[in-house]
This record gives C-alpha cells, structure tokens and sequence, in this order.
C-alpha cells in the first residue's frame, strides 16, 4: 500500500512483488541545485545502472504532437542541449521515423544503457519537478528517486550559481526555485496516492552519509549494493556540463559546499523563511526536513504574498512553455542564426555550458504544457 506520510526515506512499493527483473526507467528528481548532478554521478558507477545526465528528450514532447515530428525529432533533441553526442550515441543508429514518444525515448535511453552493458535506464533530472505524474503515466513501471534539500540551500547555491552562470542570473529564478520547490512536492504526493513507486532522500544526508544512502537505494531498485556507489572518486562526469558551478560534482571527494560570504539579499532570505514556516505547519511539521538551528515558526507569507508569488510563478512558467514550443516548430536555420546572434552578444558565451546560449537555455526550466 503505498505511504501517505512524508519521510525522507519513503518508499512505494506494489503489493504483489515480480518475478521479472525491472529493467527501468528511473527517473532521478530534484529541484535545481538540490544534489541531483552528485547522485547521479554515484548512481551511474553502479555497474547495472546507466543514466542520462539531463536528457530532457520528455521537454521536447512537442515535437511528436507535429506533423512529421517523429522524422526530425533526433536533430531537434540534439541542436537543444547535445543529448546525443554529450551520451556518445549514434544518431544514425536511431529510428528517424519513431513517431510514438514513449517508444522513442525508451529507445534511445536503451541504447546509452546498452552502450554501458547496463540493465536500468533513464535520466536525471531536475526539469521533471513539475511533470512526474506525467512521467508515470507514460511509464507506469517507472521508479522515482527524489532528492530534497534545505530551500535556502538551494536558493543561495543558485544565487553563488548566478554569478557566472547566465541561467541562473537570468530574472525570477528565485521564485521558480521556491514555488517549484513546493510544485515537487504536490507531485511527489499524487505519486504516493497512484501507488507509483517512490524513494525520498536528504541531500544533507547523503553528504554526510553516502554509503548508507546509498545502499537505501539500492534496495529501493532490487539491485546489490556496491561499496564504490558511497564515492565520488573514478565517477563518469563526462555527459555533465563544463561549468563552475559543477566543480565540487566534477572532485573526487563528496563535499555539500565551501564556506563563502552570505549572498542572499535579506528579503529574499525572510520570504524563504516565511514559506518555510508555512509549510512546516501545513504538513503538520514533517515537511520540509530543515536544520535543527532553524526556526519555522516565524512570520508565515500573507494571502496576497502568496497570491502574487503563484500569479508571477505560473506566468514565468507559461513564458518557459511558450519558448518550448517554439524551439519546437521554428525552421532549425533559425534558430540556429538565433543561437549565433546570441553567442556574438553574450559575453558569458564562452564560458558557459550549451544549456545557457542555445535553444536549450530553457531545457533546465521549461517543459510544454
């Protein structure tokens, strides 16, 4: 039966276990800057698994709902953020004409898991916050491991993100993180009642515990524990962006951040605090899993603060959607004239990772409705 409370090792299980081994997907699901790139690359030396580093090949579902989309779906997926070749696969390999996005994706995230010799397939994510009873509806034998994170963690690592990273500079990006950080949850919590299967984890814990959390996991996926998934040394990193803000991810010691000046403007720190506040009381003090030094029984956000956070967050994200579709239909030497433009303009251009000064600018924050 599945769990209705939260906790953060909460697991789903069907009540009738399968005398089939599961094969996948697992999706592996975060907000941003919330640990996924660390799992992930612990997750990945676990000879039975192989996972893309932010695929996001779901983001692109506009392009089957076209006319002829299923023929160009493997040039689009790749002009947005590299899929194919930041995965060393084959594009010519591929089935041109796959018209059916299940099928498609499970083809080609099959194929990365051949590549390895690997038995489980799929991606980690945090662009699937917002889309994960989708997700299971799609694939109802897929698996969900979601990480969580302290929200004020995650809002001053896109603040230190945004100081040479022109995605997280870019406006509103800290009221995505914060409503969206909620958006998981109420996503998380529809998985629960369809009894999907379902593992929460604590990136605190998994900094200060790995091989523990680690060996949790791999009970969750019915799969032996291997000593070498609770380090992060010899890890495959090569499908992840080249940026600064993946270097910890990119050492060979697992480490949760460096001791840096505060960077979180007051009132931005307070309107964290406030939601935190607020959720910690919604959910009866389960929800979210703070520090012990943190107070969440401050001053909780107004009506109206609420009213106009949601009203700025959805129009945020129904401008992210928008571009997706767009990026979907408009003639590829277009967009690829775009991309130039852009590249010439863009100072940060050359120091940035394909995601922030290409079509896929929008890969890590939008997704078609």
């Amino acid at each position: 039966m599945a769990q209705s409370r939260f906790s953060p090792n909460s697991v789903t299980l069907p009540e009738k276990p399968s005398s089939v081994q599961w094969r996948g997907p697992l999706f592996v699901i975060g907000t941003w800057r919330s640990g996924t790139s660390l799992l992930y690359a612990l997750l990945n030396k676990h000879p039975q698994i192989a996972l893309m580093y932010e695929g996001d090949l779901p983001l692109l579902r506009p392009l089957f709902w076209m006319p002829g989309g299923g023929a160009r779906w493997l040039a689009r997926w790749e002009f947005w953020n590299n899929g194919l070749t930041r995965h060393k696969l084959d594009g010519s390999r591929m089935r041109l004409n796959a018209s059916h996005f299940p099928s498609a994706m499970e083809e080609v995230y099959q194929a990365y898991a051949r590549q390895k010799g690997a038995l489980i397939w799929g991606d980690k994510s945090p662009n699937y916050y917002d889309s994960l009873v989708w997700l299971a509806r799609e694939f109802p034998d897929a698996r969900f491991v979601i990480i969580w994170r302290d929200p004020t963690s995650i809002i001053r690592s896109i603040v230190r993100a945004a100081e040479e990273n022109s995605f997280f500079g870019q406006r509103g990006m800290a009221i995505r993180a914060l409503m969206g950080y909620r958006v998981l949850k109420t996503e998380c919590d529809r998985l629960v009642s369809r009894g999907s299967r379902v593992h929460y984890m604590q990136y605190e814990a998994l900094v200060r515990d790995p091989a523990r959390v680690m060996a949790d996991v791999c009970k969750f996926l019915d799969i032996p524990f291997v000593p070498n998934v609770g380090f992060l040394d010899g890890a495959d990193r090569s499908a992840i962006y080249q940026a600064q803000h993946h270097a910890l991810v990119r050492g060979e010691q697992i480490v949760s951040s460096l001791e840096r000046a505060e960077l979180l403007p007051v009132e931005l720190k307070r309107k964290i605090k406030r939601y935190e506040s607020l959720w910690w009381e919604e959910s009866g003090q389960k929800w979210p899993i703070l520090s012990s030094s943190q107070d969440c029984n401050c001053e909780k956000p107004s009506l109206w603060e609420r009213l106009v956070d949601r009203v700025l967050y959805r129009c945020l994200r129904i401008m992210d959607s928008i571009v997706v579709v767009a990026y979907c239909s408009v003639p590829l030497p277009l967009l690829r004239g775009i991309r130039s433009f852009r590249r010439r303009h863009d100072r940060k251009g050359a120091m940035t990772e394909p995601s922030e000064d290409t079509p896929s600018t929008v890969s890590d924050t939008n997704r078609a409705t």
